[in-house]
């Protein structure tokens, strides 16, 4: 999939590889886009990855005087729970909660969402409404461009093929600001945006002084409504204001035809989805939030694992791991998916293929104590960290309980999904040992199964979590 591929140390040496390799080379965080449009043969000219993931405090948030600053490692798990976008950025937190399953947002970048570029993804919109601005570093530059003059057109950005984005940052909501996020998908989670919005609306006495609102998978880019946002100054926020408000904003839009929606049925679902924001504003239950998600991120976890310096992944430079608390060290495999390290390399054949594109949950594994898709992680994030996979749960001569309770509740069928299942019920049951029926269908979002009708599945997870009790 790739000739090269490249673990960095510090920011510099990303922009030295990408100053001598241009167009070649592309920076890697999460990988959940990239690898995929790889798998799809999207980025044939691109036989270089730099991974910059081994970096130290480059997933911070921080407040930097009246603004919001976060670095290009913030994945989308980690907004669900960071105090500065809860309580200066909550669109944002909105938008990222909104994104795929745990396993996508345990990994799934905020900047790797903005820089693919797609018009449907859904952090651009609440960014660009908050007006941020995205920092942009070379080997030879330094500089920053507000993120709505980032794009250029569908999938494509100003971003040189030397550049990277180091860091984004927002000014902070006003305590007389309010906004929501909303967006239709074609199912209940764990799909890309039909549409979606964002409304930021700044609120002095009831009469509303300023308005932002942004439109997606409507256009080409993240668009705002001028329209809407005009109409609104100087208004107070009725029901009839947000009626008119919501039509008027379908106006700005040019719509398309495609897999997921006609032109006209985005057309009608606009204005719909822009209610919706508005009426939670008028509520006042647009900040209202889960103060305990679901994450699976359990009770043991790593996020970043620094190096001390730059490696590159070739049959020289072996991977290095454990799996299953054993070591493993490989000199094939570097130019393929972890999947394929775990099962044609460490040949533990329990993690299953299954759709290759990170929608199914077959092939989750922990990675550093994190539930994640290996069909969508390159091999090399192998190196130097630790997996667990479904041969890693149970001892020899006896199963994890987890295991017992889906024999017991006939969550077991053909079994391909199963492992995938029992992976991500690991870790919910020990970030929520007595779940609801809710948490269990969060936590299992990523996973899917063609035979039991999920019943039998959500059963399993109640005896498990009985079990562990006892």
């Amino acid at each position: 999939m790739w000739k090269h591929y490249y673990t960095v140390s510090c920011v510099e040496d990303a922009l030295d590889i990408l100053d001598g390799e241009g167009s070649k080379a592309k920076i890697i965080a999460g990988g959940t886009d990239l690898v995929l449009e790889k798998n799809n043969g999207h980025l044939p000219d691109v036989d270089i990855l730099i991974d910059i993931t081994r970096i130290k405090d480059l997933n911070l948030v921080h407040e930097d005087g009246d603004c919001i600053n976060f670095g290009p490692l913030l994945t989308h798990n980690q907004c669900l729970v960071s105090d500065e976008l809860l309580k200066y950025g909550f669109p944002l937190v909105q938008a990222a909660h909104s994104i795929g399953a745990p396993q996508i947002r345990n990994v799934g970048t905020v900047v790797g969402n903005l820089v693919t570029a797609s018009p449907a993804n859904d952090t651009i919109t609440p960014l660009i409404a908050l007006g941020a601005e995205v920092f942009i570093r070379s080997k030879n530059k330094d500089y920053s461009v507000k993120l709505m003059d980032f794009y250029t057109g569908v999938r494509t950005t100003i971003l040189a093929p030397d550049e990277m984005v180091v860091a984004v940052q927002f000014k902070k909501m006003d305590v007389n600001q309010r906004g929501a996020f909303v967006k239709y998908l074609l199912r209940e989670t764990h799909a890309i945006s039909v549409v979606n919005v964002c409304a930021i609306l700044t609120i002095n006495k009831s009469e509303i002084m300023d308005a932002s609102v942004t439109l997606g998978a409507v256009a080409p880019t993240i668009i705002h409504s001028k329209k809407a946002e005009n109409f609104l100054k100087g208004k107070m926020l009725t029901k009839s204001v947000i009626n008119e408000a919501a039509d008027l904003s379908k106006e700005d839009a040019v719509p398309i035809d495609d897999i997921r929606s006609s032109e006209s049925y985005r057309t009608h679902l606009i204005p719909v989805l822009l209610k919706r924001a508005m009426n939670k504003i008028g509520q006042d239950s647009w900040n209202s939030h889960d103060d305990h998600p679901v994450l699976l991120w359990g009770n043991k976890n790593k996020f970043i694992t620094p190096i001390n310096k730059t490696i590159e992944h070739n049959a020289a430079e072996a991977i290095v791991t454990k799996i299953n608390n054993k070591e493993f060290v490989f000199t094939d495999g570097q130019n393929s998916t972890l999947l394929s390290l775990i099962r044609d390399q460490a040949h533990l054949t329990g993690t299953k293929v299954g759709c290759g594109e990170g929608e199914c949950g077959a092939c989750t594994v922990h990675l550093n104590g994190l539930p994640v898709f290996s069909c969508l992680l390159p091999a090399p994030k192998a190196h130097g960290n630790e997996i667990t996979t479904i041969e890693g749960l149970s001892g020899e001569d006896e199963l994890n309980p987890i295991q017992e309770a889906f024999i017991e509740a006939g969550a077991v069928q053909c079994g391909y999904c199963t492992p995938g299942f029992i992976m991500s019920t690991v870790k919910l049951l020990e970030e929520k040992p007595h779940p609801t029926e809710e948490d269990i269908k969060k936590g299992l979002a990523g996973n899917l199964c063609r035979c039991t009708g999920y019943y039998s599945i959500i059963n399993a997870v109640e005896k498990a979590s009985k079990k562990l009790m006892e």
